[in-house]
């Protein structure tokens, strides 16, 4: 492994284990960043994939592991469902792009031909990168460090799942949540720029005639994606954020009718007091017996 083990070590990877939390020996680190284009062109190294079956599994136990505590009434395939929206390679990708400054992609080490064609931000080489990773911390740290680590990277995921419903991806996703709120189907406009080997898409999502998310990929449905995921946050945040100042308003104005209320009930209480009262009264002066001595 010496040309592989020199060329990985003359990359500084800090930026990537302080955003993973945890540190990774050299040459693990180094053979988990291998992608088989580079082992190929180097002399036939190993490439990170064994470790990518690796981390593949730990992952797929850490995510099943904690959506089956958090949600003990979900029957098996809502279970399945809500794993396939955290599990999947765009998923991944994403996570692997906000992994330190760079992202994943800044520190693999690939072939001349992935170099090229934009292979440092290609969403499979990226998630099957990210699993090799989460491979190689198992394997020098154990099963519970890995799901801290898994943990770290995925939590906001996981919060996002239920309410992403059955889409296993953001343009789905999206498509319900415009449904569900009456804004109709989202539309997407791309464009396109670049030589062909290195072309490089922005897509824009319109919905109800309004601009809501840009995204940017190496192909159009990767672009189309990323567009639709930016929308996602903005429209959910957009929604929760009218719901809560509707149920203040609500709050507000219950609070105002039960001290109304409450009022009314206190004056009609008075009038009912005094009345009994006066009640009381006349009753006294009819039947009280007279007790003074009669004359003789």
């Amino acid at each position: 492994m010496g040309a592989h083990g020199s060329r990985g070590r003359s990359r500084d990877h800090s930026a990537l284990l302080t955003a993973l939390g945890v540190d990774i020996g050299a040459e693990l680190l180094d053979l988990a960043l291998t992608h088989r284009s580079y082992a190929y062109e180097n002399g036939g190294l190993p490439p990170n994939e064994r470790l990518e079956f690796l981390g593949d599994a730990v992952l797929g136990l850490v995510i099943t592991d904690h959506l089956y505590r958090q949600h003990p009434d979900l029957p098996e395939g809502q279970l399945a469902k809500l794993r396939a929206s955290v599990v999947n390679m765009h998923a991944l990708a994403g996570v692997a792009r906000e992994l330190g400054e760079g992202g994943l992609g800044a520190h693999l080490l690939l072939g001349k031909g992935e170099e090229l064609t934009g292979g440092r931000d290609k969403a499979s080489i990226l998630a099957d990168g990210l699993e090799a990773v989460i491979g190689a911390v198992y394997l020098q740290h154990g099963v519970e460090t890995a799901r801290q680590t898994v943990h770290r990277m995925f939590d906001v995921l996981l919060a996002e799942a239920p309410l992403r419903g059955a889409g296993l991806d953001w343009k789905t996703s999206l498509q319900e949540l415009t449904a569900a709120a009456g804004l109709g189907v989202p539309e997407y406009r791309v464009a396109e720029e670049g030589p062909d080997h290195r072309k490089e898409f922005t897509a824009t999502v319109i919905i109800g005639g309004q601009g809501m998310g840009t995204g940017v990929g190496r192909t159009k449905k990767e672009a189309e994606q990323r567009s639709a995921e930016t929308a996602w946050r903005l429209l959910s945040d957009q929604l929760r954020t009218a719901a809560e100042e509707i149920g203040e308003s609500q709050d507000a104005e219950s609070g105002a009718a039960q001290q109304e209320g409450a009022a009314e009930t206190g004056l009609a209480s008075d009038f009912e007091a005094g009345l009994a009262k006066a009640a009381e009264g006349s009753t006294a002066d009819v039947d009280q017996p007279d007790t003074a001595p009669e004359k003789t």
